[in-house]
């Protein structure tokens, strides 16, 4: 049986919702149903919600929701536990969580897996709380479990300063890497440094594939994490060591590529790559708790916090999704949804 905190909950809510696919000006403000929990979920009542990158492509139209998931922007959020789904453990109604979901973010209340609910530590922010989610279970499935990096490596990340890529250095730097990022200008490339990047290069003023083979004198890097595809794929391998990985998690320039087989067969390398939305709730469970257990320490201690670019109150949704779009911002976007 549904369990509910004190108080009430409304049966409507505000949501931003699009008739049709296009620019940020199809996004308006709706009243909807709010949501009841099913087996195993909880209903949050959503303090901030994070501004990602497959929300811009869902909106354009070529990032549909999978079947069964809210067509309803975000995929992550902080707030306040208010009701439960039955087989919910009874301690959490009332936490403060963070949660990576499965659509509904933009919204004052949002349905969560249980499983994939870390409680907010004392010192992070619920905006804070809001921006770790995605990029944190992207990075750490992506780098650590598909990438296979081990202290003392290197890794190349390419948008150094997008969430995906302060992320990536933050636990980089947590975990013993050498992260080599590359930026779309020198003030990135200096805000990258300040955060922990042990390089930065600016490829509009480089080539990345030189840079790299200068600041390794020849070695290569252990891993590449990929967020463009298409033509950087080949450029790519040229950075990598022998036995090098090579994870894709976004095709931003283009989902087809051209690969020399040979270099791939001759040095042993290994591509891969992942989305991580479509995978089962079990799936981003069991990552929830090694990410509770391994990285939640850090979090907890201060030691990782996410690199905060700017609130916009949900009703301005429309200038949040501009300012990704236009690739201003440094580290995350959230918007406000209730203070």
């Amino acid at each position: 049986m549904e369990q509910i905190l004190a108080g009430v909950i409304p049966e409507t809510m505000t949501a931003i919702a699009f008739d049709a696919p296009g620019g940020a000006d199809v996004l308006d403000e709706v009243m909807l149903p709010v949501p009841q929990p099913a087996a195993g979920q909880v209903l949050l009542k959503v303090a901030y919600a994070g501004v990602n990158r497959p929300d811009i492509v869902q909106r354009l139209g070529q990032y549909p929701a999978p079947a069964g998931h809210s067509p309803i922007l975000g995929l992550e959020v902080s707030g306040e536990v208010v009701a439960l789904g039955e087989g919910v453990d009874p301690v959490l109604l009332g936490q403060k969580v963070c949660a990576l979901v499965n659509g509904g973010g933009y919204a004052q209340y949002c349905l969560a897996e249980a499983g994939v609910c870390l409680p907010v530590p004392e010192g992070l922010s619920l905006a804070e709380a809001a921006a770790m989610p995605e990029t944190l279970f992207t990075v750490w499935h992506n780098v650590f479990e598909r990438g296979w990096a081990c202290e003392g490596e290197r890794v190349l990340v390419h948008g150094g300063t997008s969430g995906i890529g302060t992320m990536a250095i933050a636990l980089g730097k947590a975990f013993g890497l050498e992260v080599i990022v590359t930026c779309g200008d020198e003030a990135k490339c200096a805000k990258a440094l300040e955060l922990g990047a042990a390089y930065a290069i600016d490829y509009k003023e480089q080539d990345f594939v030189e840079a790299v083979k200068l600041i390794t004198r020849g070695e290569g890097v252990h891993l590449v994490l990929d967020m463009v595809a298409g033509d950087y794929v080949a450029r790519n391998l040229k950075c990598l060591a022998e036995d090098g990985r090579h994870v894709t998690i976004a095709v931003q320039g283009g989902p087809k590529a051209e690969v020399p087989m040979w270099q791939i067969m001759a040095r042993r390398l290994t591509l891969t790559g992942s989305t991580l939305r479509a995978r089962s709730d079990t799936f981003k469970t069991l990552l929830a708790q090694e990410i509770a257990a391994n990285v939640w320490p850090l979090v907890e201690d201060g030691e990782i916090r996410p690199v905060m670019d700017r609130s916009f109150p949900l009703a301005q949704v429309r200038a949040a999704h501009a300012r990704m779009e236009n690739g201003e911002h440094i580290g995350k976007i959230v918007l406000e949804v209730a203070a």
